[in-house]
């Protein structure tokens, strides 16, 4: 009989020698064949503890999955609409995005949000607003997932009183919302208040929703967040992990019985690319939050099960060669079925560079479709179960996140490692790694960095009126108010302040102040008067970007080119990388920020949730030459323009202004004209980006594949 001796050397044989070993960002060794040898542990059968195999043991035979499409964009009159058409095309559940100034706290009349209304999400000001989100969408028989952290007693708030004035008890109703703060420290940003009092507002969630909502699901633990913002597959495991069991120590701490309320946590993570790796993450993450909650002191068994929605990656998807992200999502979608999600969003093709149109959104949606009904992969429960390489790899990452949750519990538990910071340091590495390897070709994107096309045909994409959706919002705000007992209100909001003071559950008041017509960015006032607003500076790393690119004439070519501006300038070129309006998403901006440090630029990286007067201000005290401008939340439009014309009011129309990020090719031309004077999407060459800012500096670059 053949054995894996016989194998290895004719292997090596046929590739003269080669190792055929991968080495995975995780630092996870892959070998090219796996036998019974490589399986050291019994992966059990679904249903049964550690729960490796499926939290149910009918699983999809039983039921498939939901299919639970993320959205929200303009007015809730537009996404109520867009929901409708949705749930009648085959959809099972809703799944809410909030516009920016929502999460971030602040009603549509803010100043600071003058770019942010409506963008990247739909504006909820009062519960009004939240009505007609729902408005045909009967709450007692549809599950609605909510993706809010800052903002999360405002929007449940609305959210219960919104099912009141349907007529739908509090007990009825069904689905879950985000309220994960840990993970908006680390990378996503949305907070409003410190940790400590953020914290507090979890508990207060879990104790309402205990004893008032037992269908509805407390937090959703993300992960998600994490690999978008650049982490390795086993960082997201194990601070997702880490974050769960957090959570559970404040809930307990606060008075709660551990299995009065672990089995309505659920999780979400990010599906990426890496199929199989993907696969077997969520079979970890079962393992783990099972061993976890044992450690913990759960006693139901329904208390140690792992339950998650996923979406796939919105970071692999590419504005260039765009429908190959139907590709990527439709195999993204599979690595979450056959891994075992409980839910699935799946991303529209154009979501690289704008909000999916209806036709982009119905493909997205089919993708679930068409493998629930199409496929027959529902009809055996989990089918790679026993793959001698899965189940190697579920124990590798297992045993990987593990270690790193071992060393958070050494430290005090993810409040502190957060508070730290090294955790967003470890992400932050792996994500400026990440982009060394795309712009040399070492992972390959096709469509950007390899079989790229000669032309690009132009999507078409979704734009929202900006200014419109603003000017709508103020009007129904003045309008609630104008008709609201103004006594009334203001006494539950003082209520709701003297609670945040004390010892009064939060999110109770909140839904008192919530029927007497408090706006949101009342609500969340009333808290902060209290706890104060949380900022943060980024603090990029340094020297990762750089390592690969030892010995590369290219880089060598941009090192030289810095060092010219700076004999010519007497000091380094200086780039102020500013983060305008309320996104949160700095992955982008960090990395530029890391890459320009260490090819020799002076970088200030500026405070997040700038207006465009304090993005002026900062590059005028800091004497800048130029100004990067990162966008996410397709805020460009109005914040660019406005910083552009401010530095010109003040004389210094010399500091040039580019921007990157998530801009559609469309608005290019709109960016030009408005004086950008360079704009990098996405898959852009940072390298490459480098040679064109210091040909904006006045230098004489060479193209530089010249110097190849």
């Amino acid at each position: 009989m053949t054995d894996y001796t016989d194998w290895k050397a004719l292997a090596d044989k046929e590739v003269r020698g080669k190792s055929l070993d991968w080495q995975t960002p995780e630092g996870i060794t892959v070998k090219p064949l796996y036998t019974a040898e490589d399986v050291t542990t019994d992966p059990g059968l679904p249903g049964f503890a550690p729960f490796t195999r499926g939290v149910r043991a009918s699983m999809y035979a039983g039921r498939p999955w939901t299919i639970r499409q993320y959205a929200g964009f303009s007015t809730a009159e537009e996404s109520n609409a867009f929901y409708r058409r949705n749930l009648a095309a085959g959809q099972k559940g809703l799944s809410v995005a909030f516009d920016l100034a929502t999460h971030r706290g602040y009603d549509s009349d803010h100043p600071r949000v003058v770019g942010d209304v409506g963008k990247a999400g739909v504006a909820i000001d009062t519960v009004e607003d939240m009505k007609i989100l729902f408005d045909g969408i009967p709450l007692d028989q549809m599950s609605v997932s909510m993706t809010m952290n800052g903002a999360v007693i405002p929007i449940l708030a609305f959210f219960i009183v919104a099912g009141e004035e349907q007529g739908v008890e509090r007990k009825l109703l069904d689905g879950t919302i985000q309220n994960d703060i840990l993970k908006e420290f680390m990378v996503r940003n949305t907070y409003i208040y410190p940790p400590e009092p953020s914290m507090r507002i979890i508990s207060d969630i879990f104790g309402y929703t205990s004893r008032e909502m037992p269908k509805f699901n407390s937090i959703s633990i993300s992960g998600y967040h994490m690999q978008e913002a650049g982490a390795t597959q086993v960082q997201e495991l194990a601070f997702t992990i880490a974050d769960g069991m957090e959570y559970v120590k404040y809930g307990v701490a606060s008075g709660l019985d551990i299995d009065k309320f672990a089995g309505r946590l659920s999780f979400f993570f990010a599906i990426g690319m890496n199929f199989f790796m993907e696969v077997a993450k969520l079979r970890a993450a079962r393992v783990l939050w099972h061993r976890v909650m044992t450690k913990l002191g759960a006693q139901d068994e329904r208390s140690k099960m792992l339950r998650t929605h996923c979406q796939t990656s919105g970071v692999s998807l590419q504005e260039q060669d765009p429908y190959n992200n139907v590709i990527r999502t439709t195999i993204e979608a599979m690595a979450a079925m056959l891994g075992g999600t409980q839910s699935l969003h799946t991303n529209a093709l154009d979501e690289a560079i704008a909000l999916p149109t209806d036709f982009s959104a119905r493909i997205a949606r089919n993708t679930q479709i068409v493998i629930q009904e199409e496929t027959g992969m529902c009809n055996v429960v989990d089918p790679l179960g026993g793959s001698y390489y899965v189940e190697n790899l579920t124990q590798d990452l297992v045993d990987k996140a593990w270690e790193i949750i071992e060393r958070v519990e050494a430290e005090g538990g993810m409040a502190k490692a957060v508070a730290a910071g090294w955790p967003k340091a470890m992400i932050e590495t792996a994500a400026a790694a990440r982009q060394a390897r795309v712009d040399r070709a070492e992972d390959v994107i096709v469509g950007v960095n390899k079989y790229r096309l000669g032309t690009e045909d132009q999507l078409e994409t979704l734009e929202v009126d900006n200014a419109k959706v603003r000017e709508g919002q103020i009007a129904r705000i003045n309008a609630v108010k104008a008709a609201r007992d103004e006594a009334a209100c203001q006494a539950a909001l003082s209520a709701l302040t003297e609670g945040a003071r004390g010892d009064g559950n939060l999110l109770a008041l909140a839904v008192d102040a919530a029927r007497a017509r408090a706006t949101l960015g009342e609500i969340s006032a009333a808290m902060e008067q209290v706890f104060g607003r949380h900022a943060t500076v980024p603090t990029p790393v340094t020297g990762v970007y750089a390592a690969p690119y030892q010995g590369d004439a290219r880089w060598r070519q941009v090192l030289d080119g810095v060092q010219a501006v700076e004999h010519r300038l007497g000091r380094k070129p200086r780039m102020l990388v500013a983060k305008m309006g309320q996104d949160g998403h700095d992955r982008g901006a960090n990395v530029i920020a890391s890459a320009f440090s260490d090819m020799g630029f002076d970088v200030v990286s500026g405070p997040l949730f700038q207006t465009p007067e304090e993005t002026r201000d900062l590059a005028l005290d800091k004497s800048v030459d130029i100004v990067g401008a990162s966008s996410l939340a397709a805020g460009h439009k109005t914040l660019i323009p406005q910083l552009i014309s401010l530095l010109k009011e003040a004389g210094r129309a010399d500091i040039k202004v580019v921007a990157g990020g998530v801009i559609p090719p469309q608005d290019y031309d709109f960016l030009r004209d408005a004086g950008v004077q360079g704009i990098y999407g996405p898959g852009t060459n940072v390298v490459e980006c480098a040679a064109d800012v210091l040909r904006l500096l006045g230098h004489n670059m060479p193209p530089l594949e010249d110097a190849a």
